[in-house]
């Protein structure tokens, strides 16, 4: 069996590498690729019996591979997020694990891969993706520790929430920041999609917040906030159109 992983993260790449090595040492690792372009690229024109794929990728959401290029092969989804079960669920997926899994999830994912490989007729493509969702809680507000007090911000109040050498900031419509002890990556999931997005790598905006939006070189968006942003905010080609999607209210 050959198969590629889809991973921008090195520790997590190599961490993946070492329990399909050890799991499936006869399966042959074809490539790695780190981004969504660099994937649609590799599978233009190449084929492999499986692809063990990240959701958040440093261009983007993987999702957007499904958008530009036919993808037959059955997918591994591996994420630290739960609320793209319902998304992957609608793809070719065999199994969908959340970070950090363990060589024993990994192993039941293979034979799952393996089971549907030889009967594909027979089998169904992850029937238990759904009994996996937590139920999606978002938050109203965040406690804010500073000195020897306690405060909290309402959710409403934020204007964006974005990271500065490695230090995630919460900006409210007040023009106070904070520093808040969750990364991007976990704030994400916590907020109400309807009014936050993650417009960047390093930026989740309220819809609210955002000012105007101007054409940038590179098929990118420029955005500009109120309250200002203390850094520049672009987003990706690759990420305009569900930008879009978003603020025009036609998200899923």
């Amino acid at each position: 069996m050959e198969y590629l992983i889809v991973e921008d993260e090195r520790f997590a790449y190599e961490e993946l590498k070492r329990m399909m090595t050890a799991l499936r040492p006869n399966y042959v690792l074809v490539k790695r690729t780190l981004s969504v372009t660099g994937t649609i690229e590799f599978l233009k024109s190449n084929t492999v019996d499986l692809i063990l794929m990240d959701i958040r990728l440093a261009d983007g959401s993987c999702f957007d591979v499904f958008n530009h290029v036919e993808v037959v092969t059955p997918v591994i989804f591996t994420t630290a997020y739960d609320e793209h079960a319902i998304k992957a669920f609608k793809l070719n997926s065999i199994d969908y694990l959340l970070k950090p899994f363990d060589e024993k999830e990994l192993e039941g994912a293979l034979v799952k891969f393996e089971n549907f490989h030889q009967n594909p007729k027979k089998s169904t493509l992850v029937p238990h993706i759904l009994e996996q969702l937590v139920p999606n809680k978002t938050k109203n507000r965040f406690l804010i520790s500073k000195g020897d007090y306690y405060h909290y911000v309402e959710t409403k109040d934020i204007a964006h929430f974005y990271s500065e050498q490695g230090v995630v900031f919460l900006h409210t419509f007040q023009n106070k920041r904070y520093i808040v002890n969750y990364t991007l990556d976990q704030l994400e999931p916590q907020l109400d999609p309807q009014s936050f997005l993650r417009v960047s790598r390093n930026c989740i905006a309220q819809l609210k917040a955002i000012e105007n939006i101007a054409r940038h070189f590179n098929s990118r968006l420029k955005l500009s906030f109120s309250p200002i942003c203390p850094h520049e905010v672009l987003v990706s080609r690759v990420r305009v159109p569900d930008f879009l999607k978003w603020i025009d209210g036609s998200i899923e």
